[in-house]
């Protein structure tokens, strides 16, 4: 494998036992449980300076912190996307800066383009001809895109609630779609009983060691991008939580390098419809319980059973941050507040950012200097027919 000089393997995050990478591709062969990249940070020689220096083309340029070269990466240009300003959000909300790191502007629309670089990076490494996973919707778009540029066939496994554009593009990217009656967990049984005798290498959330590593560079951009101040909260609209954990990493890495000094806090923002990360932080439980009846219009985040929220609790505890959880109509006039208030064309699901935000403003959670990062994962076009839909309810 061409792997970069401080890489050093997988950790078990539950065990803690420790695996060459070549050896275990994705969860622990010993307890299941999800493994983590780890690195040698004292053989990683890198600082502001040395960053400023490079051009801000794209997430490869932390190749360092990585664990793939970039001359072995599949890449399509991924990450470099905006860090918008919104001085009238910052005003609504009472604070000093609200920004938005529209990961709309990655190649597939999403910043699930981030994970699947290194994630099928990984599967031409370790010689696989066919990927696989099961997808809300946005995933499943990305893996089939990546899968075409590194020559792999794809299996996308996707609800039948999955948006248009998604199953369109999947199609359109040549992968293989299986649309399962249902919601994400009835297309992940789909997939798991598809994988059963198939030589197929799975890019599913947290199957693969590789997808939060490459969300994670979404984290080394925002600092860099505010000149290295750390905000004072990050709202994520979460599901599985992949990027969330990502970020985490990411700055406790920039702290280990001595980059930054203390790490900014997560906020995980979810449909009150599904929110079992929040039920769990809010409870003091270090691991949530299923969501009996998912119900929220956000299939994204509409995530029930998520198998990392002990990871997902640990990265908001640790860095000092939160959940929130509001409703779907909240949601959804957030998601068009900030495209009528910034122009930025914030996904349906993202909306949850914002309205965690807002929520979080009027309990006091904020102070009138800070800066709040709202993550919009994915463009306002992934699911225009939600909004459209949204507005056409309200009379407009």
């Amino acid at each position: 494998m061409e792997t970069t000089a401080a890489f050093r393997g997988l950790t078990c995050t539950e065990c803690g036992e420790a695996f060459d990478a070549e050896d275990a591709p994705h969860r622990c062969p010993d307890c299941g449980g999800i493994l983590d990249a780890t690195y040698d940070y004292d053989a990683i020689d890198l600082t502001r300076e040395e960053l400023e220096s490079r051009p801000f083309t794209g997430m490869w340029r932390y190749e360092e912190l990585l664990p793939f070269t970039r001359a072995s990466c599949v890449t399509m240009d991924e990450g470099a996307t905006a860090l918008v300003e919104a001085p009238d959000l910052a005003d609504s909300l009472g604070v000093g800066r609200v920004l938005i790191k529209d990961e709309g502007r990655n190649p597939t629309g999403t910043f699930k383009d981030r994970g699947h670089a290194v994630a099928v990076t990984a599967a031409v490494q370790h010689g696989a001809t066919d990927i696989a996973l099961p997808s809300a919707g946005n995933a499943g778009q990305s893996a089939s895109a990546y899968a075409a540029r590194a020559g792999l066939a794809s299996h996308v496994f996707l609800p039948s609630r999955s948006p248009f554009v998604n199953k369109a593009m999947v199609n359109v990217h040549g992968g293989d779609m299986t649309v399962v009656e249902g919601r994400i967990d009835d297309a992940s049984e789909r997939y798991k009983s598809e994988m059963e005798g198939e030589d197929w290498y799975s890019t599913a959330t947290f199957e693969t060691p590789y997808r939060h590593e490459g969300k994670k560079t979404m984290l080394y951009e925002i600092i860099e991008q505010l000149d290295w101040e750390v905000p004072d909260a990050i709202l994520y609209p979460t599901g599985g939580g992949v990027g969330l954990i990502g970020m985490h990493k990411a700055a406790t890495e920039f702290r280990e390098l001595g980059l930054i000094d203390e790490l900014p806090p997560m906020y995980a923002a979810q449909a009150s419809g599904c929110a079992p990360i929040v039920k769990a932080f809010e409870e003091g439980n270090d691991r949530h319980e299923p969501w009996e009846v998912p119900d929220t219009i956000c299939g994204g985040i509409e995530i029930p059973n998520p198998g990392a929220s002990p990871l997902i609790l640990d990265a908001i505890r640790e860095s000092g941050g939160g959940a929130v959880a509001t409703d779907d109509d909240d949601i959804l006039d957030s998601a068009v507040a900030v495209a009528q208030q910034t122009g930025v064309e914030m996904g349906a699901t993202c909306g949850a950012a914002a309205s965690g935000a807002w929520e979080l403003a009027d309990r006091g959670e904020f102070d009138e200097d800070d800066t709040i990062v709202l993550m919009n994962t994915g463009a306002g076009n992934k699911e225009d027919d939600i909004l459209r839909s949204h507005l056409m309810g309200l009379g407009f």
